[in-house]
């Protein structure tokens, strides 16, 4: 049941924000898979969020070592940051649409979604160096970093 302070609760808004990708895709799926620059786009933002959502299950894992989930997320980390930088490749590469200071921006959101979760993976295995707190970070710029390929798929992508 809503209240007033329902729109103050984050919680009870996780299934609209994480769903904003999934509705922008559906919608405009004949004209993104008509351009192989927005499929990479899309599965960009796709591996963007099933990479919070990976590490986010990884963590919530009972009974396992901070060092054994270290390595985890280190392993995710590199997985995902390795699938979101070709898709980044692939979506940029030749792109007449995207100006230049536009890839970087992109260039440098991808790598600020990505690394966290590895720092934070190494860091949990070495014992220090800010651990699980390097997740929030990268969990911020993954949103970030998705929600503005779901603009560019949802909006953009009919100009």
């Amino acid at each position: 049941m809503l209240n007033a302070c329902s729109g103050y609760d984050a919680a009870i808004w996780s299934n609209f924000f994480s769903g904003l990708i999934f509705v922008a895709v559906s919608i405009n799926l004949s004209k993104i898979v008509a351009l192989r620059l927005l499929i990479a786009r899309a599965a960009k933002a796709l591996f963007t969020l099933v990479g919070v959502l990976l590490a986010s299950t990884l963590c919530m894992t009972p009974g396992q070592s901070a060092k054994c989930l270290g390595w985890e997320l280190t392993a995710t980390g590199v997985l995902f940051w390795l699938l979101t930088s070709i898709c980044y490749q692939a979506a940029t590469h030749h792109n007449p649409y995207v100006e230049m200071r536009h890839k970087m921006y992109q260039m440098i959101l991808t790598e600020l979604a990505a690394l966290p979760f590895i720092v934070g993976g190494v860091t949990l295995i070495l014992g220090h160096g800010g651990g699980l707190y390097w997740l929030v970070a990268g969990t911020v710029f993954s949103f970030i970093g998705a929600l503005l390929d779901a603009w560019v798929l949802l909006i953009e992508i009919h100009r």
